[in-house]
């Protein structure tokens, strides 16, 4: 099955999110009128109650006059589903609208006692039932004791009630399916740069883009820029193996051309050999300089950071034992906190080429520091290597010659010419910088690359 889509997924948590709330929401509100319904019923029937209380007038013979206007006319209309009826002391007295129903109205009730209860079963149906015991104090200490009964059929309440709910649900369903249209508009909007991201991805693809345009909001910003780097990245990679093989393609013309012009010149093996064993050399400086080339990885957009210490250990152990008659001794000042983001080959790389050059002309001493500098506008740390040396340093003029490719500080001394070069083809890859200068330090020469 295909994954829900990010739209998909919201808009259903939120769709049921919205069902339960309106459905409690509506729930409570039936409750909530129904209640209301119930307090006003009740409310209407004891004023029911006191009016025939206040309208009605005991006599000597303990009899009971009641008010010639009843409180409401549905009580002198048969059938109306409003009852009255007085019992107690003998007597019994129903409205008009309750005569031959049979309704429940022989409760009896002490002085100033209320009940309201329903609904309840009667022969005309359910109704409910409001009662209020009262007494009326007549001549020589005599008292008339009697319950006054009001009652209203089931039916008016429940109409009512049933109105409310199709009313309620009916406009709770308009404002649910009308937030789920503006909710499906607002995900459209709010997803709107992802849906960019992948046309833009196709497009790329399709070699109809080159990257990532526009402008995009800062939760995917950095998405966007790490993958805009990481198809830098690829390009570059592309781009240098191809020019790799083009110089090495190119540079091994001439030795090949001079070896063949001295074999078929008929010059004797011994004569040659000389020759022959200089452009073999030369062939094998070239392959190493332009491998190494090939092998740079370059700026890794996720590659896992390396620790600075262990490898620069790993170096120096090496070169140690290289130069052991020399007696360099090489320090550390590396910040525990420094990241590589690459190719640990990349790290050994620049490394060896920098403490190898550093050993090569110290007196004595040689400084390895690493540490994290903050540059302008990038989203982390960048790294600081810098390799100093206690040896004659280098001339100022003599600094860009000594960053060409093929060119030594020193022909005396052994060695290709060709590790600046390689520093500068990975600092090149990872968008770094070289600085050469004069160590404050150490007095001689000092190394220093930064890595963003």
């Amino acid at each position: 099955m295909r994954p829900w889509s990010l739209q998909s997924r919201l808009l259903l948590v939120l769709a049921s999110a919205l069902v339960g709330f309106l459905g409690l929401t509506g729930f409570a509100l039936d409750q909530a009128f129904r209640e209301s319904s119930l307090t006003a019923l009740r409310d209407r029937l004891q004023s029911y109650v006191w009016a025939y209380i206040a309208g009605s007038d005991p006599t000597v013979s303990r009899r009971l006059v009641l008010p010639e206007v009843a409180p409401e006319p549905r009580f002198d209309q048969p059938g109306s589903g409003l009852y009255a009826g007085i019992t107690g002391d003998g007597l019994r007295w129903e409205s008009a609208s309750a005569l031959a129903r049979d309704l429940p109205f022989e409760d009896e009730l002490p002085a100033g006692e209320i009940r309201f209860d329903g609904p309840l079963d009667s022969p005309v149906g359910d109704i409910f039932r409001f009662s209020q015991g009262v007494v009326w104090e007549l001549p020589d200490d005599q008292e008339l004791r009697l319950t006054i009964h009001v009652a209203e059929h089931a039916s008016g309440l429940r109409e009512q009630v049933g109105v409310f709910r199709q009313t309620l649900w009916v406009y709770l369903g308009a404002a649910g399916l009308f937030l789920l249209v503006i909710m499906l508009g607002l995900f459209r909007w709010g997803l709107s740069p992802l849906r960019r991201v992948q046309s833009e991805l196709a497009r790329i693809e399709s070699g109809h883009l080159q990257r990532l345009s526009g402008h995009y909001p800062r939760e995917i910003q950095g998405l966007t820029e790490s993958v805009n780097d990481f198809i830098v990245t690829e390009r570059e990679h592309l781009v240098r193996y191809r020019n790799t093989l083009a110089d090495l393609a190119h540079s091994l013309k001439t030795p090949l051309a001079v070896m063949r012009t001295r074999l078929e010149g008929g010059d004797t093996p011994i004569a040659a050999c000389g020759e022959l064993l200089s452009q073999v050399r030369r062939m094998d400086e070239i392959v190493a300089y332009q491998l190494s080339r090939a092998a740079t990885s370059g700026h890794q957009t996720f590659a896992t950071p390396l620790a600075i210490g262990p490898a620069a250990e790993e170096v120096v152990r090496s070169l140690e034992k290289v130069y052991a008659s020399r007696g360099v001794v090489c320090e550390f000042e590396i910040d525990p906190q420094a990241r590589f983001y690459g190719e640990r080959g990349d790290l050994l790389e620049l490394l060896g080429n920098l403490l190898e050059n550093a050993f090569k002309w110290a007196r004595g001493r040689v400084l390895l520091s690493a540490r994290q500098i903050a540059l302008p506008g990038a989203r982390r740390k960048a790294l600081e290597i810098a390799v100093e040396d206690d040896g004659p340093g280098i001339p100022e003029e003599r600094v860009a010659d000594v960053l060409k490719r093929g060119v030594r500080g020193d022909e005396r001394v052994e060695g290709h010419g060709i590790g600046m070069a390689i520093i500068q083809d990975i600092l090149r890859a990872y968008r770094g910088s070289l600085d050469v200068g004069r160590s404050g330090a150490l007095g001689g020469a000092s190394f220093r690359l930064r890595v963003p």
